[in-house]
């Protein structure tokens, strides 16, 4: 991401950043540029950054570009007008910035087969042609000269490349004002959640009154423990369990928690009420037996603890669940999860275009499978085309011209013009007589 920055200085870089006349003093027509690393333009964040600031110091060099860029506006570098003044440079110019590109291959070439090297087999051979085409401000076509048509991919995608930045640089201020304001939300209900009524502790005199009055509806002033106890043993077993001892701090849980307000987290709640339990297990279940009877119940209203609450309750947020050791721990536990879900993602990343490399391997072998196949059927074919001669049109067969042996016989219509004398006995015929004089 390139630096916050004058975006309307990194606007005007996109189109070709009006070389130096914007980001730097301008310089007097004819007069000599004098070496200044002050006055470097700011780093785009291109990953070709280097490249485009070389060939705007080159061609900075040459006074008739610098005179036809000072005369330019906007539309005439971004349509490529400016780009065909290249023409006109020095040849000591054009020299160094077929230099610069030469390098630029170079550099690419590097940084092409590190990747390739770390991503795939040993042995494989690159077509560098083809990976340099992912390369988009220089024509790769073209790899030892700088010609018109660098200058017009080196601007346009500078301009592209740049405005995708500030998109992006839009779009992270955005994401942070939202987290800013998501931060101010939540600071705002904690504020809210932490203006609430004086919480009672659990099993003092005062929570153990509120209810006897507000729930109960009995005269404040009138408390006993006993009563107290008796009401509230719901199952009439002598005892207050767990569940029973809980719904006696509803009333409490209530002045901290509503369900309605999006600043209460009801599983808070429900931590405070384990918690509020747990206090009075330990300091009136005296056996420890989960259970409070009533005898351990009226001894833990005479101690003096029992009227003394100060001042009050402390809840969840003034006691956080962990402590700084186990949040640092908690922290980097998630920063090592973290990376390895980063890894794994990467891994992934690299096995899904090694499939996707070897599954346009397979497609190659594939389609040069079936292009042998249909040779091989078509081979076929003549093969069998050639043993098995088609019959003539009468339906006789045909037989090729290098048997000499082979009798061709006349056409079926001429047969009826032969003269029967003119016909020839077949030898095997004329030799029967022999045969039967031998035999006899």
């Amino acid at each position: 991401m390139p630096p916050a920055g004058p975006r309307a200085a990194l606007l005007l870089l996109s189109l070709l950043l009006l070389l130096r006349a914007i980001l730097t003093v301008p310089l007097e027509r004819g007069a000599p540029k004098e070496e200044n690393p002050a006055t470097e333009s700011p780093d785009t964040g291109l990953y070709y950054h280097r490249y485009l600031q070389e060939v705007i110091n080159v061609l900075e060099t040459d006074g008739h570009f610098r005179e036809k860029l000072q005369a330019a506006n906007a539309e005439d570098i971004k349509s490529g007008k400016l780009s065909r003044e290249l023409d006109f440079v020095s040849h000591h110019v054009r020299t160094k910035l077929d230099e610069l590109k030469r390098q630029e291959v170079s550099r690419l070439r590097m940084l092409l087969k590190a990747k390739m090297d770390a991503q795939q087999e040993p042995n494989v051979q690159l077509d560098h042609l083809s990976l340099l085409k992912q390369f988009e401000h220089l024509d790769p076509q073209n790899q030892h000269t700088f010609e018109a048509r660098d200058l017009e991919l080196l601007i346009q995608t500078a301009t592209r490349d740049l405005a995708q930045y500030d998109a992006a640089h839009h779009e992270e201020f955005k994401r942070y004002e939202m987290l800013k304001e998501a931060e101010r939300k939540l600071e705002e209900q904690q504020r809210r959640h932490r203006e609430h009524p004086k919480v009672n502790v659990p099993g003092s005199q005062a929570q153990l009154k509120e209810v006897w009055e507000e729930l109960d509806g009995l005269d404040p002033n009138r408390f006993n423990p006993k009563t107290f106890f008796i009401l509230h043993d719901i199952n009439s077993d002598g005892v207050l369990d767990e569940q029973e001892l809980e719904a006696l701090f509803t009333k409490e849980l209530e002045k901290v928690y509503d369900p309605k307000n999006e600043e209460d987290d009801m599983r808070e709640m429900e931590e405070e009420r384990l918690r509020m339990r747990e206090h009075v297990m330990k300091n009136v279940d005296t056996n420890q037996d989960r259970l409070v009877t009533l005898e351990e119940f009226l001894v833990s209203t005479q101690r003096k603890e029992f009227g003394d609450t100060g001042e009050g309750w402390e809840t969840v947020e003034m006691h956080p669940a962990y402590t700084e050791d186990e949040l640092r721990r908690f922290e980097e536990e998630l920063a090592a999860r973290e990376a390895e879900l980063n890894a794994k993602a990467q891994r992934l990343s690299q096995e899904t275009e090694a499939l996707g490399r070897s599954q346009g391997r397979l497609e190659a072998q594939k389609r040069e499978l079936q292009q042998a196949v249909l040779q091989m059927e078509q081979r076929k074919q003549q093969q069998q085309v050639h043993n098995n001669p088609a019959p003539g049109p009468e339906g006789q067969l045909k037989f090729h011209p290098d048997t000499d042996d082979a009798p061709v016989p006349a056409p079926a219509g001429d047969q009826k013009n032969v003269d029967p004398s003119e016909k020839k006995v077949p030898e095997q015929t004329s030799k029967l007589p022999q045969l039967e004089s031998q035999h006899l």
